[in-house]
């Protein structure tokens, strides 16, 4: 008799389902069934099986994109920054680098105790004599990484991954004003591509790296020459990984994304770090300004920053191999650049690369 009362809700409410609920429930149900693809394919690929092109529907895309991408992105920042107990650093990070093959001994420090967190750990420095720059080539890896896709541009179009294209203007956005990057002075009926040729008898070519979770996160400038300009997209955080890469077309265009521009010896220069599902944090070194994967953006919109001034007509001066920035896991990086046409690439799509490596050179 002195027992208190047991006050219960009628099942039918507790058992209510939001709307909201039911598109995390299913968006994310979705998302895990094609990770299983993506298995899939990669598995079919290391047997050398060619796998034909079969890209996401609209409604597709929709409903990956009713994955909270984003606040789960800042939920597992969050979680990167919390310290660990000193003697739980070397399971947690143990199991990591068994999980993604990473190569400590590269590492500047190898003691896993020293890393205060997940965070810590994911942008470690590496050894100096690590990562040789080559100073034959005109143009490096800015990371490690794997190659996706390389050549020229054309019809105003770039791949993503074979077979799989996206807008060259939807992805740097419109042109910047002739004051702030040394474009040519095109006719406004030109395509864009044409307008981002700044010489004559010059040629449009790209780069995708693709960074793994095991790999180096740090990225370094590609070659010598002068940003001018940064233009952030906020946007959705799917994966990149190249079997969604496969799948969504303009998945680059979606995403978050950090374009730099400026020039180099040979005429116009870009390089765009891609943000992806947990990788909402991008960081360039010398831009402070810079704040991405923000709770509140407007779909569509961007934002431009000059870093020229008055104070500094040229911009910031990047010499090949300097830290430009890092990513707090892994992503993608798109080279973006004018060169003669007798530039070439010395690469093989789906090769793997380190930092410092030739790119290409004239």
């Amino acid at each position: 008799t002195d027992r208190k009362k047991l006050h219960t809700a009628p099942v039918s409410q507790i058992f209510r389902l939001r709307p909201f609920h039911i598109l995390v429930a299913t968006g994310g149900g979705y998302a895990g069934y094609r990770k299983y693809e993506d298995y899939k394919l990669e598995q079919l690929e290391k047997r050398g099986i060619e796998v034909p092109v079969k890209l996401a529907s609209e409604w597709e895309v929709a409903l990956y994109k009713s994955v909270p991408t984003r606040l789960l992105s800042r939920a597992w920042g969050r979680l990167n920054q919390v310290e660990l107990p000193t003697w739980l650093r070397k399971p947690v990070y143990s199991l990591y680098i068994w999980t993604f093959g990473v190569n400590m001994k590269e590492a500047a420090v190898e003691d896993l105790h020293h890393y205060r967190n997940l965070s810590e750990f994911f942008r470690r420095k590496l050894k100096p004599q690590a990562r040789p720059v080559c100073c034959v080539h005109s143009v490096i890896s800015p990371s490690d990484g794997k190659i996706l896709n390389f050549g020229q541009v054309k019809n105003c179009e770039v791949e993503q991954v074979k077979g799989v294209t996206y807008s060259l203007e939807s992805f740097l956005g419109p042109r910047i004003s002739t004051e702030e990057m040394r474009f040519s002075q095109a006719p406004p009926g030109n395509s864009f591509q044409k307008q981002l040729v700044t010489k004559e008898g010059n040629e449009l070519y790209h780069c995708v790296i693709y960074l793994a979770p095991g790999d180096y996160h740090c990225f370094h400038s590609p070659t010598d020459w002068t940003v001018s300009h940064r233009r952030h997209f906020p946007g959705s955080l799917m994966s990149v990984n190249p079997g969604v890469a496969r799948w969504i077309k303009e998945l680059f265009c979606h995403n978050e994304r950090v374009v730099l521009t400026g020039d180099w010896k040979h005429g116009f220069f870009s390089l765009t770090a891609v943000g992806a599902t947990n990788v909402g944090s991008i960081r360039i070194y010398f831009d402070q300004d810079l704040h991405t994967n923000s709770p509140s953006y407007s779909k569509g919109s961007y934002n431009d920053f000059s870093f020229i001034s008055n104070n500094n007509k040229e911009g910031i001066p990047m010499r090949k191999g300097e830290h430009l920035g890092e990513f707090n896991l892994g992503s993608t990086i798109v080279l973006i650049f004018e060169a003669p046409k007798d530039f070439r690439f010395n690469l093989k799509a789906g090769q793997k690369i380190r930092f410092g490596e030739a790119l290409g050179s004239l």
